[in-house]
């Protein structure tokens, strides 16, 4: 027989499903592991935030933009430009 806790209450996913911001979430976290790896590749390239600006073809700003995890609106254009400078490609899918 198993008993009820009533501490214990629904799922992380449930939860957000309810407050309908689970793809919001979803978003941030997938944005944040995308400049993690963005910023690794950078780095070890030796360029400055400046310099893959330029070599991606984007301004400054659009580059500070991408590379913020919490602004989850940029284009895919220029995150494959961005790829592309650091010499890797993007790929995007469903899971």
């Amino acid at each position: 027989m198993t008993s009820h806790n009533p501490r214990i209450g629904s799922s992380l996913e449930a939860w957000l499903d309810a407050d309908g911001i689970h793809g919001d979430v979803d978003a941030i976290a997938a944005k944040r592991d995308l400049v993690t790896q963005l910023e690794t590749a950078r780095r070890q390239r030796r360029l400055t935030r400046a310099a893959l600006a330029q070599k991606a073809r984007i301004s400054a700003i659009q580059l500070r933009r991408l590379l913020d995890p919490d602004h989850t609106d940029v284009s895919v254009r220029a995150l494959a430009r961005v790829a592309l400078a650091l010499g890797k490609g993007l790929t995007i899918g469903l899971c």
